[in-house]
This record gives C-alpha cells, sequence and structure tokens, in this order.
C-alpha cells in the first residue's frame, strides 16, 4: 500500500466537476486525481478548514457514531477502479477486530479527514492510475482555501433537486 495525503480538492476547469488529489507521501510523488460530487467535495473542504455547521452533516455524524460505538477508524484505502468507478475501504477497529466496510472513495477520505485516519492507496492502483503533476507555475495564483469554499456554496446555492433527476 501506499501512504498518500490529501494534497487537494480542486475544480476541474474543463468540465467544472470537482476533483480529489491524493499525493504519495514519499517515493516518486505520484497524485491519484479521482472526480467526486460537489457535496462530497463541499463537505472535504469543510472539514479541512475546519468550517463548523450548526448541525453535524453525514461525515459528522459517521464519525461520532463510530467513536460512540467504542471503534476508530484505523485506516483508509482506495483499492480499485472499475470502469470509471473508483473503491475504497474503512478499516474499523473494534476491541473484538477490524471490520472492513466499502465505500465511495470521497466518503471515505471525508470521513478520514474528520477522524485523522491515514489514507492509503492500493499498490496495483497507484501504478496503474498515478500521475506525476507538473509543478504549480505560480502559488500565489492559486485561489486561496476560503475562494473554493464560496464556490462551492455558490454553485449549491444555484442547483435545484430536478438538476439530479435522471
Amino acid at each position: 500500500m501506499v501512504r498518500v495525503t490529501l494534497q487537494a480538492v480542486r475544480v476541474d476547469l474543463q468540465t467544472n466537476v470537482p476533483v480529489l488529489l491524493l499525493e504519495e507521501s514519499g517515493g516518486q510523488g505520484r497524485s491519484l486525481p479521482i472526480f467526486i460530487g460537489t457535496p462530497e467535495a463541499t463537505a472535504i473542504a469543510y472539514a479541512t478548514q475546519g468550517i463548523e455547521v450548526p448541525r453535524p452533516l453525514t461525515h459528522d455524524l459517521l464519525a461520532d457514531v463510530i467513536d460512540a460505538l467504542d471503534a476508530e477508524v484505523e485506516e483508509v484505502v482506495i483499492t480499485e477502479l472499475d470502469g470509471s468507478t473508483f473503491y475504497a475501504e474503512l478499516r474499523i477497529r473494534r476491541a473484538d477486530g477490524l471490520t472492513v466496510v466499502s465505500a465511495r472513495p470521497s466518503d471515505a477520505v471525508a470521513l478520514a479527514v474528520r477522524t485523522g485516519a491515514p489514507l492509503f492507496v492500493s499498490d496495483e492502483l497507484m501504478d496503474a492510475e498515478g500521475v506525476v503533476l507538473p509543478p504549480e507555475v505560480d502559488e500565489d495564483e492559486e485561489a486561496p482555501a476560503e475562494e473554493v469554499v464560496e464556490e462551492f456554496r455558490e454553485f449549491l446555492d444555484t442547483i435545484r433537486p430536478e438538476d439530479f433527476s435522471s
């Protein structure tokens, strides 16, 4: 397994879809880009920025439930890519052993950010899909995190339930 850190949650300029970037902690400096939904991107951005909400979000609730059950998220592993769908596992440690729960990578990362659990990518997946990103040309041009969160808020203000119907 390859240890990774949450490098960024950005919006792909061509598709206007949020992308999660998980960066290899050592080694070749590869990143694994995963396209995710806007609500999950917002949840991750809120957690990384320490933004408090009046009531717990779903990922906050799940972290609270795991804690209330005297368990902890031991690690999160992005395991595979099947077609265009990534898969992840929550590895939850309880007194009686380890429980593995399948999850979407975006939800798993949102939970890991809230619980401080380490993030991993399977060796095979990182070898197949990891990319070395070019260095930032000018970091001053990158939007501050507050602007990214504000962009997500503006997007959420414009969507309607019928936008999600099939």
